[in-house]
């Protein structure tokens, strides 16, 4: 019933709409605990639902496996209170997708889905309290049952965000301590994020407001938090738990007299626990008793605030850490002003390696460019541990190859807001398709058929496409493949040793046949890889 297009294009524009307004969130972010992170913390989540839809769709699979997808990926991926509460809203707009019947209205299913997801979140919190995303949530859904059984899904959507939007100016009469910190609630501003995504996504209108929201307006005033007194909880607990649905109304009623800030949702045997508490082995005890947990994250809340607080003062500015496989792309990426960490085949660069270079950057902001699958990883792990001293800031761009690197480069702009440069270099890479030429080293069976010692092997995303006997002939069957799958307007080509005149005569070939598209070559120096090229 529901076009998978247009759920990917919700949560591409959910992602980057999170991403270009997570700084203003984490600014308003005072309730429950002011540690500044709400806006971080929901767009990671839809970040963490998208990459899966993204792989699901990738993989051919069908349209129910991809929602699922969406689902699972975001509630795995939910981190704080907004952003368990937001997995749990998309996991019922999942849910009722998949149930609808071919003679219901959209529009019905999705403000059904939006009621189910607004009553699974106010199930799931321990304490449910309003002038939060809880109330901004419950209006929103109102709306959209309002309108639906009579209008189409654009104008059900349009309905709810306005509504959201309403609700959002009112958490400060409900909610005491935003009013007395001048601020609207976080969490419920991330919402009408989502919301005015799902409009756009529909309408394909974008709304501008004239002024920003109003609790951007004024810089938070930071008060004392049930949290943050001494008889307050002192550290949050999250963790996954893989345990029978029928077993967490016990683990709720036990985790109940822990603390609060209590959240617990999900479903077919997978579930995302949040609490605030004082005793952190109860707390993970519990879910002991019941299943199976993982991902056990532990913060301490002074700890995180105090370091909210200190962070970055002697680190200024924003620096690129680029992985780079040759001399000449260590080169272009120096040139480019990063900091490069030599890899080369066989030789992947270590965690503690690329966390070095992030802490010698001085950087107060580090964008991190992986440029290689088996590095992605390792990339990860070292922001996190850079991103734990609480003095930086860091991304990872999911970089799979060296020229996805380059495009990146080419649109960082270190003047603009931190998450607006990390979506722009994002989506450069995500759109730069790539290919390499290489020599087979000994028999195999590839997805482009055998190949012997001395083969060329043309690649595509990391998938052998061509086997052949000539460099040029393999090399120029990539590029046709790349070029020919429309859009195409720049195309870069990075000679490796043993290359010789490939990309000129390349070069030569594309301005032949394709007199619009523009062609750069540089010398990469890299081994084993005669070529490497982009079409973007």
């Amino acid at each position: 019933m529901f076009d998978v297009t247009t759920v990917v294009r919700f949560v591409e524009l959910a992602t980057d709409a999170l991403a270009e307004a997570r700084e203003e969130i984490d600014a308003l972010n005072v309730y429950p605990v002011p540690d500044g992170d709400t806006g971080t913390n929901m767009f990671l989540t839809v970040q963490a639902g998208r990459d899966a839809l993204l792989d699901s769709v990738a993989r051919g699979d069908d349209t129910d496996t991809a929602l699922k997808a969406l689902a699972r990926g975001s509630l795995m991926g939910a981190r704080g209170n907004s952003g368990v509460i937001l997995s749990q809203l998309l996991g019922a707009l999942v849910a009722r997708m998949r149930k609808a019947g071919p003679d219901e209205r959209k529009s019905v299913v999705l403000a059904e889905a939006f009621r189910d997801g607004c009553i699974a979140s106010y199930a799931a919190v321990g304490t449910p309290v309003e002038g939060t995303i809880l109330s901004v949530m419950k209006a929103a859904a109102d709306a959209a049952m309002e309108v639906a059984p009579n209008d189409s899904s654009a104008p059900t959507i349009a309905a709810a965000a306005e509504a959201a939007r309403v609700a959002l100016e009112r958490t400060p009469q409900q909610l005491k301590l935003l009013a007395d910190s001048g601020v609207v609630d976080a969490g419920g501003r991330g919402l009408v994020v989502v919301f005015e995504a799902a409009e756009t996504a529909l309408t394909g209108r974008r709304r501008v407001e004239p002024t920003k929201a109003r609790g951007a307006r004024s810089v938070p005033v930071l008060l004392p938090t049930d949290d943050l007194t001494e008889d307050g909880p002192a550290y949050e607990v999250m963790y996954l738990l893989d345990a029978e649905d029928d077993v967490v109304g016990d683990l709720r009623a036990e985790l109940a007299g822990l603390g609060d800030s209590l959240v617990v949702v999900g479903g077919d045997g997978l579930w995302n626990v949040h609490i605030h508490t004082d005793d952190v082995g109860a707390a993970i005890e519990a879910g002991i008793h019941v299943g199976r947990p993982h991902r056990v994250q532990v913060t301490h809340f002074a700890e995180q605030i105090a370091a909210a607080k200190a962070r970055r003062p002697s680190r200024l500015g924003r620096k690129i850490v680029a992985v780079t496989a040759g001399p000449g792309l260590q080169e272009l990426f120096a040139e480019a002003g990063a900091i490069t960490v030599a890899t080369e085949p066989g030789r992947r660069p270590s965690a503690g390696e690329i966390l070095h270079a992030i802490d010698a950057s001085g950087a107060a902001e580090v964008v991190v460019l992986p440029n290689d699958p088996d590095s992605l990883q390792v990339a990860e792990i070292a922001a996190r541990g850079a991103e734990e001293s609480g003095k930086v800031k860091v991304a990872v761009i999911p970089s799979q190859a060296q020229v996805q690197g380059l495009a990146a480069v080419a649109v960082h702009e270190p003047g603009r807001p931190f998450d607006q440069d990390v979506v722009a270099m994002t989506a450069a890479a995500r759109h730069a398709r790539h290919g390499a030429v290489t020599i087979a080293a000994r028999k195999a069976i590839t997805t482009a058929g055998a190949c012997s010692p001395g083969d060329v092997l043309g690649a595509i995303d990391g998938d052998f496409v061509v086997v052949g006997d000539d460099l040029f002939d393999v090399a120029y069957g990539v590029l046709g493949r790349l070029i020919g799958g429309g859009g195409a307007e720049l195309v870069t080509l990075v000679a490796g040793e043993g290359a010789g005149d490939l990309a000129e005569r390349l070069e030569k070939m594309v301005a032949r046949r394709h007199p619009v598209l523009e062609v750069v070559v540089y010398d990469g120096g890299q081994s084993r890889y005669p070529l490497l090229v982009a079409v973007e």
